[in-house]
C-alpha cells in the first residue's frame, strides 16, 4: 500500500503481496497459493434476496486510514452508501497502528463487521476470522485468489498498484529533459541534467528506510520477469547475487548515491518534507508506486505537472512493471449483518471513489483508470506482471534470518557498503543458517 503522517498504502502493496508496494512495513506474511482451478463456493449468507430498501442495520468498519476519517472522507462514503441503502448506518474506527492492532482485534473477536485483512495472516487461517465472499463479488477482479483457501475467497483488494518513476514535468523542462527516459542510459543522462540545473534528480528517502525497498525486494521479481522468483530460494542458500536482479537494482541505487543524484541529507527521515520538494520541482523524481501520486498533488503540485513512467532498469527498452494489491477488505466471521457487509465492500471497492482518489488502478478489470498519470504509464507499453501468492516459507526463512525485508535497514547498509559482494555474502550466510535451522 500513505497519508496521515501518510501511512504508505503502497506499503501494503508490499505486505499483502510479498512484493514491494509499496515500500515499508516488514512483517512477513504467510500465504498459501490458491489453486487456480478452485471454484469458490458461495456463502449461504450472501444471497442478494433483499431489496436495497429493505437492507439495513449498523455496520462497524475498521480501517487504517486515520486521515480519511479525520478529513471527513469516510463520512462522505457513508452518506453515499446510505443513498443506496437508506436503513444502513456506518460507524468507522481508524487505528494508527493498524497492522498490529488488527491482530489483537481478530483474536478477541472485536474486528467489527468489515475490516482490512491482516496482511500477515496465513491463508489457511482466513476462515477462522472471515466470511467467504459470494462468487459475484470476485468476478473479473484482480487478485481474486490471493486471499483464498480451499476454494473460498475471503478478501477484495482495495486498489491495484504498479511501480515506477513519479516525476515533475516542470523540473524536467527546466533541466532540458524533453521526454521520459525509456532506457537506463537515458535515466542516468536525465539525472545528470537535473543535477546540473540545481534540481535534486531523485528523492530516495534513504533516511525514511521503507521507501528504499523499491531498490531491492520491491522490484526484484518483475525485473527478473518471474513473480514467483523468490520461491527458488526456499531450497537455496544464496539469495543475493551481484549478477542477478538484486545486484542490478542495487548498483543503480548505489550509482545515484555516488553521483549525488539524491537528497544531500541521507540520514534524516524527510518523507513528509520530500513530497513538497517533488511537488514544487525542487526535486524531480520518486521511485515509488502510483499510490504516491495523489500525495504529491496534495502537497501542492498541479495534476498536469506530475507524470509517471516505468522504471528503466536496463537498456532494452522493453520493461516489465508489477501489478500488486493494496490492503484487502473482508467481512468478519462474527458480523451479525453479513449481507449488508458484502454490499458495503462491493460499494467501497467499486463505487465509493476510494480507488481513484488514492491513485490506484481499478480492481475491476473492466473499469477504466481515473488517474491520468496511469494512462501515461500505460502508454509506454510495459509488460505488466500480476502478483501471485508465493511460497510462505520464503518469509518464514527471512524472519528467522532477521533480514528486514520491506523494512529498509539492510538496504541502507547495502547502498553505502564499500564492498557489495562482501555484504551480499554476509546476508547469504544468514539466509543459509536460517534455512538449516528450519529444516529447509
Amino acid at each position: 500500500m500513505k497519508m496521515k503522517k501518510a501511512i504508505p498504502t503502497g506499503l501494503t502493496f508490499v505486505l499483502a503481496a510479498g512484493l514491494l508496494a509499496a515500500c515499508g512495513g516488514g512483517s512477513g506474511n504467510s500465504e498459501t497459493q490458491a489453486s487456480p482451478s478452485a471454484s469458490p463456493s458461495k456463502s449461504a449468507e450472501a444471497s442478494p434476496s433483499q431489496a436495497a430498501e429493505e437492507l439495513g442495520g449498523k455496520l462497524k468498519v475498521l480501517t487504517h486510514r486515520t486521515d480519511l476519517l479525520n478529513d471527513g472522507t469516510l463520512d462522505r462514503y457513508a452518506e453515499k452508501f446510505k443513498e443506496k441503502y437508506p436503513k444502513a448506518e456506518i460507524e468507522y474506527e481508524a487505528m494508527t497502528n493498524y497492522a498490529q492492532d488488527i491482530k489483537v482485534r481478530l483474536t478477541t473477536g472485536e474486528a467489527g463487521d468489515v475490516n482490512m485483512l491482516d496482511a500477515s495472516l496465513p491463508n489457511s487461517e482466513l476462515a477462522n476470522y472471515y466470511e467467504p465472499l459470494p462468487d459475484e463479488l470476485t468476478q473479473d477482479m484482480y487478485f481474486a485468489d490471493l486471499k483464498a483457501h480451499e476454494g473460498k475467497r475471503y478478501g477484495l483488494a482495495t486498489g491495484v498498484n504498479t511501480q515506477g518513476i513519479i516525476y515533475n514535468k516542470t523540473a524536467f523542462a527546466q533541466a532540458g529533459v524533453d521526454k521520459a527516459p525509456t532506457t537506463l542510459d537515458e535515466f542516468y543522462a536525465a539525472a545528470q541534467k537535473l543535477e546540473d540545473a540545481g534540481i535534486i534528480p531523485l528523492y530516495m528517502n534513504y533516511g525514511a528506510q521503507w521507501p528504499i525497498g523499491s531498490w531491492a525486494e520491491g522490484s526484484v521479481k518483475y525485473v527478473a520477469g518471474d513473480m514467483l522468483y523468490f520461491d527458488q530460494f526456499v531450497t537455496k542458500d544464496e539469495v543475493f547475487a551481484i549478477d542477478g536482479p538484486w545486484g542490478q537494482l542495487m548498483n543503480i541505487a548505489r550509482k545515484f548515491v555516488q553521483e549525488g543524484w539524491v537528497e544531500k541529507d541521507l540520514a534524516t527521515n524527510n518523507w513528509e518534507m520530500s513530497k513538497g520538494e517533488v511537488a514544487s520541482g525542487k526535486a524531480a523524481m520518486y521511485f515509488l508506486g502510483n499510490w504516491a501520486i495523489p500525495q504529491v498533488i496534495g502537497a501542492g503540485a498541479a495534476s498536469e505537472d506530475i507524470g509517471f513512467f516505468p522504471f528503466p532498469y536496463d537498456n532494452s527498452g522493453k520493461l516489465n512493471a508489477p501489478l500488486g494489491p493494496d490492503y484487502f477488505i473482508g467481512v468478519s466471521k462474527n458480523s451479525k449483518n453479513k449481507e449488508l457487509a458484502f454490499k458495503y465492500i462491493e460499494f467501497f471497492v467499486k463505487e465509493s471513489g476510494y480507488v481513484g482518489s488514492n491513485g490506484f488502478m481499478p480492481v475491476d478489470k473492466n473499469a477504466v483508470p481515473e488517474v491520468p498519470q496511469l494512462a501515461e504509464f500505460k502508454s509506454h507499453n510495459p509488460n505488466f506482471l500480476e502478483e501471485v501468492a508465493g511460497d510462505p516459507k520464503f518469509n518464514e526463512i527471512a524472519n528467522k534470518a532477521e533480514i528486514d525485508f520491506f523494512g529498509g535497514k539492510y538496504i541502507q547498509e547495502l547502498i553505502v557498503a564499500k564492498d557489495l559482494q562482501a555484504a551480499y555474502d554476509a546476508l547469504n550466510k544468514k539466509w543459509a543458517a536460517a534455512r538449516k535451522a528450519l529444516g529447509y
